[in-house]
């Protein structure tokens, strides 16, 4: 099979440098988060790099028509997200974290669903 095509293997190696990649940027942001620097943290969970090393790594598994899908369908998901955001801006103050939490993904997961359906 050439580099590409669909049904390649992935090295499982790639799999535990994503999981590594992954969880030192979640720690990075958690840090940030915690010690009152909200913009910085919001800039490295903002910053494309996980966007950037998921369309590589599904470009390298399955070719450039599987990448832009993805893409494209990141795309069209970015209205829940910001619902999601604007849920837990507003209710988190005022409920706390696990209402605003449930209600925030139940909006993202009903809008996510509906656009889905829709396109």
């Amino acid at each position: 099979m050439k580099r590409g095509e669909k049904g390649k293997n992935m090295d499982p190696r790639m799999l535990a440098l994503y999981f590594v990649i992954g969880g030192a940027l979640v720690s990075a942001i958690t840090y940030f988060g915690s010690h009152a620097k909200g913009q910085i943290a919001a800039f490295i969970a903002f910053f494309p790099s996980i966007s950037v090393i998921t369309i590589c790594s599904i470009y390298f598994a399955s070719g450039t028509k599987e990448a832009v899908s993805y893409t494209k369908n990141m795309l069209i998901l970015v209205p829940p997200w910001v619902l999601y955001g604007l849920g837990m801006f507003f209710l988190l103050p005022r409920i706390g974290l696990a209402y605003s939490r449930v209600i925030s993904i139940a909006v993202y997961i009903g809008t996510a669903l509906l656009i889905m359906k829709l396109t």
